[in-house]
């Protein structure tokens, strides 16, 4: 008697566990394909801004070098801490102001922990918004390359993020934020990161001036491998950029990687074209510059557009970046090192102007069709868009510059231009044994 009693209690015990096991089934919405997906496209464009520092690396003189490969890569460390205490609370943060900024609930990566957003853990989001957040501030120092203090851009590089591409992010992004409630496109960063980057660095090598000699001496490439190398990883890790903010493996991540791709070779070899017929010879340095102003210009509407609207997409940016670098910059006079606004500025621009021209819902449903879809009216919140991005961009980068120089200049000595930037920053040679004799023209 005790012995079935004890059977059927065991009995009942087990039935209790199993029931508890089915109803304490894991039912959060993350999916593990998805996760990895996002990792994988985070790790891509962190990948990225090592390839960016090669890029503008091998751009500038031999003596800067380093200088400006560091003024890259230094962001890796400084912008993370930045948003791990403030950045990813005021870009992604529970709405604090009309739509203008977050709240700082976020603070320190407070309550960003492993549930769901979306299919993915919270954390993953947040540390592949990380990784647009580092390369953004890296793409505007080329502007301004091989004359400023490297304390100066640390100073202008957290005032920067905290005060410019946060709340930028905000409004383009965060579910609150005032330009999405108004339907303005931006599947992976036309505004938030190439505008702004472009048109601050512009505004930045400005404020602080040419280099010395600039339109005198050749200011010439020391190191074009280099730089084609770097263009072939921005390249590799862009599709980790345009595909992952899909947010999610499928269909849209794939309509993304594949009009990206498209549309940055239809770039390049617009490129190669343009310049063959104005200079009589195609260059290796064109090419690069041809793929990556493809990509700039696809990235706005990398979720939006279909493969042959990519193909006019990277048909029209190259002759018009070409232009801006070729003759408009000489003809205004500003000093724009390595043409952020030239490539970034400009490629942005016309991609969130086509994004406007070439959207359309079959492509994707959360999107809105375009002007030649039958809506026009998508162009005004894709104009207002860029006209918040230039005005936030242009007006919090001249006044952080101006505070910053009430305290301290923003350039260096001229003899430290001269002597260059990895001796006189860093205490750093590049090249060593390389003989430097014309130092102060290559």
């Amino acid at each position: 008697m005790k012995k079935r009693a004890f059977t059927l209690l065991l009995s009942l015990i087990l039935i209790f566990s199993l029931s508890i096991a089915v109803f304490a089934e894991d039912t959060s919405e993350i999916d593990k394909a998805d996760t990895g997906f996002i990792l994988i496209a985070a790790a891509l464009v962190f990948f990225m801004t090592p390839g960016l520092a090669l890029f503008y690396g091998g751009m500038v003189r031999r003596k800067n070098v380093l200088n400006t490969m560091l003024n890259t890569y230094v962001m890796v460390g400084l912008v993370t801490i930045q948003w791990v205490f403030v950045g990813y609370s005021i870009a992604f943060g529970q709405d604090a102001f009309g739509g203008i900024f977050g709240n700082f609930d976020y603070f320190g990566f407070n309550n960003v922990g492993l549930e769901a957003s979306g299919t993915i853990p919270h954390m993953a989001f947040a540390v592949y918004q990380l990784m647009f957040a580092i390369i953004t501030v890296g793409i505007l120092t080329g502007a301004f390359a091989e004359r400023i203090k490297f304390s100066v851009l640390i100073v202008f590089a957290i005032l920067w993020t905290t005060l410019v591409y946060d709340p930028l992010a905000h409004w383009v992004w965060s579910a609150d934020g005032w330009l999405l409630k108004m339907n303005s496109l931006d599947f992976a960063g036309g505004t938030v990161v190439h505008i702004s980057s472009g048109v601050s660095g512009l505004v930045a090598a400005i404020v602080i001036g040419k280099r010395k000699g600039y339109g005198k001496v050749p200011i010439i490439p020391h190191n074009i491998p280099f730089v084609f190398i770097g263009a072939a990883i921005l390249w590799f890790g862009w599709f980790g950029f345009n595909a992952g903010s899909a947010l999610e493996s499928g269909a849209l991540a794939t309509s993304a990687f594949v009009v990206t791709h498209i549309a940055a070779a239809t770039a390049l070899f617009s490129w190669v074209l343009v310049e063959f017929f104005h200079r009589g010879k195609a260059t290796l340095l064109g090419a690069a510059t041809g793929g990556v102003v493809g990509l700039v210009a696809i990235t706005p509407a990398s979720g939006f557009v279909t493969p042959l609207s990519a193909i006019i997409i990277g048909l029209v940016v190259s002759p018009l970046c070409y232009i801006s670098i070729s003759y408009i910059k000489s003809k205004v006079g500003y000093d724009d090192s390595l043409d952020a606004f030239g490539c970034h500025g400009i490629g942005g621009i016309w991609g969130a102007v086509a994004t406007g021209l070439f959207a359309t819902k079959s492509v994707n449903p959360d999107g809105q069709d375009g002007l030649f879809y039958g809506n026009p009216g998508q162009m005004i919140p894709q104009l207002v868009g860029i006209g918040a991005t230039l005005l936030i961009s242009i007006v919090g980068t001249i006044v952080i510059l101006k505070v910053i120089s009430l305290f301290t200049s923003l350039r260096v000595e001229t003899i430290e231009e001269d002597e260059g930037l990895d001796i006189s920053q860093h205490g750093e040679d590049a090249y060593p044994d390389f003989n430097t004799s014309n130092e102060s023209i290559i």
